[in-house]
């Protein structure tokens, strides 16, 4: 077996394994969010909350890796639901600012206390110090596959 071939199989095999758990955490996190709520959702409402600050619907569909119809759609469930504001930019009417609303910031909340227990138990089960040694390989991986997306 050629290097080239092992670092194919290792390859292979990381993928396989970052696509299984992928769709073991998204199964077990949907499972655990409040009612109503759904995988998109939270992570829009996750990353309005950390950035504290207005995002366009292209940004978030840019940050999100997704289409700006899928974008829309999720924003235009949370703004019915009352967890975003999304308000036209006053300088450019073509424009939409997003903000997440105060209801919003609580339904963030308690789906971090609902997810937060199934995260710990993992990394708890895992060992804390290897997963923060993972880390770094997975954020410079992630950050990797963005720059050639």
């Amino acid at each position: 077996m050629t290097d080239k071939d092992r670092v194919e199989e290792i390859a292979v095999a990381l993928f396989g394994e970052l696509f299984m758990a992928d769709q073991l955490a998204r199964n077990r996190i949907s499972k655990v969010l409040p009612k109503g709520m759904e995988l998109s959702h939270f992570g829009v409402l996750n990353h309005l909350a950390r950035l504290n600050e207005e995002r366009t619907p292209a940004q978030l569909a840019r940050s999100f890796h997704v289409t700006r119809g899928a974008m829309t759609n999720t924003l235009a469930k949370l703004e019915w639901a009352g967890h975003v504001h999304i308000r036209p930019d006053w300088d450019d009417a073509r424009r939409k600012f997003v903000a997440i609303s105060p209801s919003g910031r609580s339904a963030r909340d308690a789906a971090v206390q609902s997810v937060a227990p199934l995260i710990a138990e993992v990394v708890q089960s895992l060992g804390a110090e290897r997963v923060r040694a993972l880390l770094p390989v997975l954020r410079e991986m992630r950050t990797r596959l963005e720059d050639e997306g």
